[in-house]
């Protein structure tokens, strides 16, 4: 079977401009981040991001890589609006769509299955269906009830992150919540999946530690990234809890431009991820003293 493995800029080559590209997660949980900071490092512009929110959308949006956002929330969980996101959002940088919790997993659950909408109640009783006149209702033909015809999310990239992986694509998400990672996957026309470590095949149930965390298969996935601390500054449980003190200075940093612009050249305008963990490592030690 293909051995699928390659870096985060060998996935990020495969990507173009103009895509809607979904990530996975949650908040400041489990995110891609080193695949996110591989955008940041490309040329890729305009493109659409599908996302239960955090600062991989703030980072995104920020740095100019997106034109549209899809999301049910945008935050950072202990922070709770995510500060990127509030500045392009207050400064009108770009396109928002917002979706209610339930009715963003409808329009994933559709993609998935290749269905152009499923009916929902999520959103009745909302402002949700007054500002985002797209939306429409239909009738049920059982009963007659009104209810939401959420559109398919359909993405062209999926990217997620997992704890562990094998090099043919399989992936364990052995924390204490899965989220929506395999309906990303599942919704798009292709999907990545970095993780905490690749193991071989053999391998792979052992470290995943019971059989119901592999929840991400081979069929959905066209490359795989081994990226230890990948989902860094969030948690990725666990391995590791999200790193709060990082987090309140990239929140601290966001709210002045002087202060982001020096953010951004010592942890994001680096040469690769390697040198965004040494950067980390360094303001740990920092924060140690």
């Amino acid at each position: 079977m293909a051995d699928k493995r390659m870096t985060p800029d060998q996935v990020v080559a495969r990507l173009s401009d103009g895509m809607t590209v979904g990530i996975g997660g949650w908040g400041s949980r489990r995110k891609p981040m080193a695949l996110v900071r591989a955008i940041l490092r490309s040329d890729l512009k305009d493109l659409t991001i599908v996302s239960y929110g955090g600062p991989d959308v703030g980072l995104l949006a920020r740095a100019g890589k997106a034109r549209k956002l899809v999301y049910a929330f945008v935050s950072l969980d202990s922070i709770p609006l995510e500060p990127n996101f509030r500045h392009v959002r207050e400064n009108g940088l770009v396109e928002a769509v917002e979706y209610d919790e339930g009715m963003f997993l409808t329009g994933l659950r559709a993609a998935a299955q290749r269905l152009p909408f499923l009916p929902t109640r999520a959103g009745l009783g909302s402002d949700i269906l007054t500002v985002s006149p797209h939306l429409k209702t239909i009738e049920s033909p059982y009963d007659d009830e009104t209810l939401v015809a959420m559109p398919a999310l359909n993405l062209d990239v999926a990217l997620i992150h997992a704890n562990v992986a094998d090099e043919r694509g399989n992936a364990a998400l052995t924390g204490p919540d899965q989220f929506m990672d395999d309906l990303f996957c599942l919704a798009a026309e292709k999907a990545y999946v970095s993780a905490e470590r690749v193991v071989p095949s053999e391998e792979l149930l052992k470290a995943a530690g019971c059989v119901h965390t592999l929840t991400v298969h081979r069929y959905m996935t066209h490359g795989v990234v081994e990226a230890p601390n990948g989902a860094h500054f969030t948690e990725c449980p666990p391995e590791y809890g999200r790193d709060e003190a990082f987090q309140k200075a990239y929140a601290t940093a966001a709210a002045d431009p002087e202060a982001w612009a020096a953010f951004e050249q010592r942890f994001l305008k680096v040469e690769s991820e390697a040198a965004y963990q040494a950067a980390v490592a360094e303001f740990a030690k920092e924060n140690a003293k």
